[in-house]
């Protein structure tokens, strides 16, 4: 629903503006004067105005130029009984949308909001879309046919007709934003925004004015009014990656949006209503996060409606040759044709089985762009393959210990080895975490979250 302002000093025009306006489906404010209009803008965001340009205590000419300096993606269309090309040429000049002069007739009044609402909705489509196309990264669709796989799209496919919020878990590289992408493109919001945030990426301040928007002079660099990510998404979905990232003062924030659908820009005091799906997701398992106070419990439970955990690559190794025949073709756009023979293909199932991928699909297909860059022939053989790959040795299988009659606590037994085995790799690496992690086969992120589970311990 359009959000307009409509400025007259004349009661009967602002009355017949209004429920002709309102009847048309918008949302309507009014103002008898230049002066409210300018407080009232200062307040809200509008989508358009529809202002008188001659009224006592601040005309219509002030009433532009207040809303191209606080809110400048605002439409403006000027009305007057006293039109002059001069005025006219002036309000056209300040940013004015159209001009039209009394008296109207209502057709013409309803083609010139219809087309400057259409401009408005394009422009903004144009944004998002940027904003879409410049987040795009990794591999376009999904690949995959093994059992893990196929239980995921079976979920999507089942969830994506609600409207309930999801949370995806998964490690780094798994494809948690391709997941959110397809729900929200077979959901009823599928002709809606599609907004990403990554959460990590921000801190908290601007996360804060991202998500919310914020009012002019809030803050330093506040130079106008702005419509956060949340309104921009009105009728589609938010993706928030990473949502593990966010302070708890942003979290009770964000679980006002989730129970109430409305929030505030930052420095301002109205409340904003939004009809938005909220697709969230971590690379860390947020019920440990919870454990160490770190994430909200309240949050976590408003989120975890519909769980859906990614498998990481090691977990659907079947899938590989599928995923590599899908790199070579998407980079021979850009690079000669190669093929990879099958020998190489066997030796990436089979010797692979040591290698526990830990970028998942995204270092695959960072793996088979660098082979298809620096293979000499046509080809891609075995000996192509990096070293850091070839080098891994078989792990030793494990033997458990016989179970007592009492029983065990596999937790207890798992998290002591785990601990167990991240010392004694820390102490075989002399100290130096990154190179304990790779002796693990884990990036040292994951290194670092498992070490963190068992400070103090």
């Amino acid at each position: 629903m359009n959000r307009i302002l409509v400025v007259d000093d004349e009661k009967s025009m602002r009355d017949f503006l209004s429920i002709m306006l309102k009847k048309e489906g918008y949302e309507v404010t009014t103002a008898k004067s230049g002066g409210d209009a300018i407080k009232v803008i200062q307040a809200e965001i509008f989508d358009l105005v529809i202002t008188d340009v001659k009224m006592p205590h601040g005309g219509g000419i002030e009433v532009l130029k207040t809303v191209k300096d606080i809110s400048p993606e605002t439409i403006v269309i000027m009305i007057t009984a006293f039109g002059t090309a001069e005025s006219a040429v002036e309000a056209m000049k300040l940013g004015a949308y159209d001009y039209i002069t009394k008296p109207f007739k209502v057709e013409e009044i309803k083609l010139v909001l219809k087309k400057a609402l259409e401009r408005y909705s394009l422009r903004r489509e144009n944004i998002l879309l940027r904003r879409e196309i410049e987040s795009r990264a990794g591999f376009e669709n999904f690949i995959g046919k093994s059992t893990p796989m196929e239980n995921v799209f079976s979920l999507i496919r089942q969830v994506a007709e609600s409207y309930s919020t999801v949370l995806i878990s998964g490690e780094s590289g798994t494809g948690k934003e391709l997941v959110a992408r397809a729900i929200h493109t077979n959901s009823p919001r599928k002709n809606g925004p599609f907004v990403t945030v990554n959460c990590g990426a921000l801190p908290e301040s601007l996360l804060e004015s991202e998500l919310f928007g914020y009012m002019k002079g809030s803050f330093t660099g506040a130079v106008s009014n702005k419509q956060g990510l949340f309104e921009a998404a009105n009728g589609g979905s938010v993706f928030l990656d990473e949502i593990s990232a966010t302070t708890p003062a942003l979290q009770i924030k964000l679980l006002r949006v989730l129970q109430e659908r409305e929030f505030k820009r930052v420095g301002g005091t109205a409340d904003i209503s939004v009809d938005v799906r909220v697709i969230a997701a971590s690379n860390r398992n947020l019920m440990d996060e919870v454990a160490k106070g770190a994430f909200r419990e309240d949050l976590y439970y408003r989120l975890n409606v519909i769980p859906i955990s990614l498998p990481p690559l090691r977990d659907r190794r079947e899938d590989i040759p599928l995923l590599i025949d899908f790199f070579l073709k998407k980079y021979a756009r850009d690079h000669r044709q190669k093929i990879m023979n099958p020998e190489t293909i066997k030796y990436f199932m089979d010797s692979y089985g040591n290698y526990r991928w830990p970028g998942n699909v995204r270092e695959l297909e960072n793996m088979v762009e660098r082979l298809i860059i620096l293979a000499s022939g046509n080809t891609i053989h075995p000996e192509n393959i990096p070293d850091m790959i070839q080098d891994v040795r078989p792990c030793p299988e494990a033997t458990p210990s016989d179970i007592p009659d009492e029983g065990v606590d596999l937790e207890t037994v798992i998290g002591d080895l785990e601990k167990s085995l991240l010392q004694k790799a820390l102490e075989k690496a002399g100290g130096v975490k990154t190179e304990a992690a790779k002796l693990l086969g884990l990036t040292f992120r994951s290194f670092r979250h498992r070490l963190q589970k068992y400070e103090g311990q």
